[in-house]
């Protein structure tokens, strides 16, 4: 056996205390009891928004003059006047004072993927004398510092200035911390000090005045009384409970939220027997806990259950206007996070914390609706409904059949690297499943619209066989394809690759304008040919069947998993773009630009920025998992897998002693030989790894930058994953310093 130096070294004592660690980190798991949650009471309504100023709580605090100002604010999008400004502000002010606060706080969604919050208190002084005010500038704005912020070059250093601006649309809450600490929260756009955005809400809110204004017209093709056009979205929230200790004890947890290391346990989710199974009670607990605080806040969970993996779950809501919804969910990740703490737990959002078991998800089911109750993505009960859902059906899919690479950038990220592809997760090629009903629906419109015009007889049978072949029940007229990246079920689209710890606004963002541009030019194809004394109907599915035929290559019906599909979507020239450096360049191609620049949903500047910004947050967080790698390599796993060694050959040396024959010492010596490659292997591609971290460094764009880590440093983390996950196998139980898969996955 060749000479090794890292065969017999001194075992400092840092490293026992490491070891150590991990059977400490057990015990306290497995004494942890489960924490009594106290329902405030056994109906949910008794205290559903209890800590949201609602406009019905806000009508009991200002005149009628002023909430109607906030009203039309909040429906179309008028700026409030200052005198109203300062009314809602006293009403705030007294009604959250009145509930235990004592400041207040501008909430906001920075391009970090997680909120921030400047506080102030109500506190100020007057003639010298102590008082509680909030004003209506302390409302309507506030200056907090944007230069610590991601900007993508927007902001420079020593350009500190940045400005939060409150949206009306959104209602004020109190948070509450602790069993004193309640604050204010008023939900904010978050602009530079030249105004561009440096958020995620302000796209969003323009996109949803875009498709507002794009949808509305083609409305009232079918009903005159329609005045407005929302979109909707309901979340379903994925993600791993572990128990904090554990999670104490994993460098990697703390550092990455994913398992850098770690072989798979003997069992996983092979059983399939965690899905929709019994929740543990401490699991439960804080279940309870957590509706208990979202359900103060408004947001209308109704939805727990065990997911597929072991340690993993689910909650969702009702669905909500988009902009609340997206708020909801980001509030709720931070409560989330907040309340583990509470019961010793630790939450994981990343898209892929454990390898070999399914990583987690963010389904985004997306729809629009009309303020005379009307769900556009919802089929009808007569021909002239239906004509209605196809048209939005039909120009939804042409759309996204147009874009489709632009919405697979806003899934892009390094953690949903890990999932997409991975036969649990929608695969990388963005397609749209819709069912065979609606599939024999869009060839009977393909087969029977001819080019030209058609004559009264043919429109209106047509438009009653196609009823006649769309049941009000849609819903469970065929079965949900879970492999598709973008299907409807039913009444709505599910965009299912959202990875788990994303923000929601940034495809929904996109998704909204996709479809805006798509209606905006539906509208003025069809006022073209009513203009050439065509039909409003007979128009309508001529532009359709049109639609149908140039969008046929992005809807598949099969298994997206399969190797089949993806030979035919590269037939039908669909893209497969597996990384995130690769897929964040459809944000930069000119078709991006037309549609995201010249509808003003950002400005070019910001699109770059957004593009940078996206580009560095990748490169950090591989660069932070290589480092900790690194760490984990050289002061844990090496130091554990050389203990087993002294043991090895102590054990070795022994037996040779005794006169035991050489040959019956082959796997002894096997041992040791495979734990000295192991750690060779480890020492080497650890080494090479951070040569090839400062090599990519010394690039100077950020594109390159996010390229060499791409295919430079992250290669090496399945190797160096290998060898220790070999080492965690074959060294002594006692000496492995890691919590292991089957303490983290199912000590609850």
């Amino acid at each position: 056996m060749e000479n090794n130096t890292y065969l017999c070294p001194k075992i400092k004592q840092s490293s026992k205390i490491s070891i150590m660690s991990r059977f400490s980190a057990l015990e306290q798991a497995q004494l942890r009891p489960s924490i009594d949650v106290k329902l405030p009471s056994t109906k949910v309504s008794d205290y559903y928004a209890s800590n949201v100023f609602q406009l019905d709580v806000m009508r009991q605090y200002i005149s009628k003059e002023a909430f109607e100002s906030v009203q039309a604010s909040v429906k179309e999008g008028k700026k409030i006047d200052r005198r109203v400004a300062d009314q809602v502000a006293a009403a705030m002010k007294a009604w959250a004072v009145e509930r235990g606060a004592n400041a207040y706080c501008h909430w906001f969604q920075p391009l970090t993927g997680s909120t921030a919050e400047k506080h102030d208190t109500f506190f100020t002084l007057a003639d010298g004398k102590a008082i509680e005010a909030f004003s209506g500038d302390a409302l309507v704005q506030q200056e907090p510092d944007a230069s610590s912020f991601p900007s993508g070059g927007l902001r420079v250093t020593f350009e500190a200035r940045g400005y939060t601006a409150w949206d009306p649309s959104s209602p004020a809450f109190i948070m509450s911390v602790g069993s004193s600490g309640k604050t204010l929260c008023i939900p904010t756009i978050f602009v530079s000090y030249t105004g561009e955005s440096l958020d995620y809400k302000a796209p969003l809110l323009k996109s949803i005045h875009l498709l507002e204004d794009a949808a509305l017209p083609v409305c009232q093709y079918f009903d005159r009384n329609v005045t407005k056009v929302y979109t909707t979205l309901g979340w379903e929230q994925e993600y791993f409970l572990v128990d904090e200790a554990l999670f104490m004890a994993r460098p990697d947890l703390m550092a990455t939220g994913r398992t850098l290391l770690g072989a798979s346990a003997a069992k996983g989710q092979q059983l399939e027997d965690h899905y929709f199974a019994s929740i543990p009670e401490r699991v439960y607990a804080y279940m309870l806990d957590l509706e208990v605080e979202a359900h103060k806040l408004g947001i209308p969970i109704r939805t727990r259950h065990n997911e597929v993996a072991p340690g993993q779950y689910e909650c969702a809501p009702m669905f909500e206007e988009v902009n609340l919804a997206v708020d909801q969910n980001q509030l709720l990740m931070d409560l989330m996070d907040r309340i583990a703490k509470r019961h010793r737990l630790r939450v994981l959002f990343h898209e892929k914390p454990f390898a070999g078991i399914n990583g987690s998800g963010k389904h985004n089911n997306w729809s629009m609706g009309t303020d005379t109750g009307k769900n556009l993505l919802s089929p009808g009960k007569t021909p002239r409904t239906n004509l209605q859902f196809l048209t939005f059906f039909i120009n939804t899919i042409k759309g996204v059949s147009q874009h489709a690479d632009l919405l697979r950038a806003t899934i892009a990220s390094a953690n949903n690297d890990h999932r997409l592809g991975a036969n649990e997760a929608p695969p990388a090629i963005i397609s749209i499943f819709i069912g065979t009903t609606l599939t024999k629906v869009l060839e009977e419109l393909e087969e029977k619209v001819k080019a030209g015009k058609m004559d009264d007889n043919s429109r209106s049978e047509l438009k009653l066989d196609i009823h006649n072949k769309i049941p009000d029940l849609l819903l469970d007229n065929t079965d949900r394809n879970r492999t598709s990246p973008f299907a409807f079920t039913g009444n709505k689209f599910e965009v299912r690759a959202v990875g788990s710890s994303a923000n929601c606004a940034y495809p929904m963002t996109i998704l909204n304008a996709i479809v805006a541009q798509q209606l905006k030019s539906f509208h003025e194809e069809v006022e073209k040919l009513i203009a050439q004394k065509e039909t409003k109907d007979g128009a309508i599915l001529r532009v359709l069947r049109r639609y149908v035929v140039e969008s046929k290559h992005i809807l598949f019906e099969g298994d997206n998993y399969s190797q089949e599909w993806a030979d035919e979507a590269a037939r039908r020239g669909l893209s497969n773009v597996k990384t995130t450096p690769k897929a964040l360049d459809f944000l930069m191609t000119p078709q991006a630009k037309a549609l995201l620049v010249d509808n003003g949903v950002y400005l070019e500047r910001e699109l770059e920025a957004r593009y940078e910004v996206q580009l560095e947050t990748y490169k950090r967080k591989i660069e932070i998992e290589a480092l900790t790698l690194s760490d984990m390599v050289t002061t844990m796993v090496i130091p554990s897998a050389v203990r087993y060694q002294n043991d090895l050959i102590t054990n070795l040396r022994g037996l040779q002693e005794l006169g035991i024959k050489k040959k019956e010492l082959t796997p002894i010596v096997d041992l040791l030989e495979e734990s000295v490659a192991c750690i060779k292997t480890l020492k080497n591609a650890t080494d090479a790894m951070l040569v090839e971290r400062e090599k990519a460094n010394e690039h100077h764009h950020a594109h390159q930058i996010a390229d060499a880590y791409c295919e430079k440093v992250k290669p090496y983390f399945d190797t160096i994953r290998t060898a220790a996950d070999r080492l965690e196998q074959i060294v002594d139980d006692r000496y492995w310093s890691l919590p292991k898969y089957r303490e983290i996955l199912f000590i609850r």
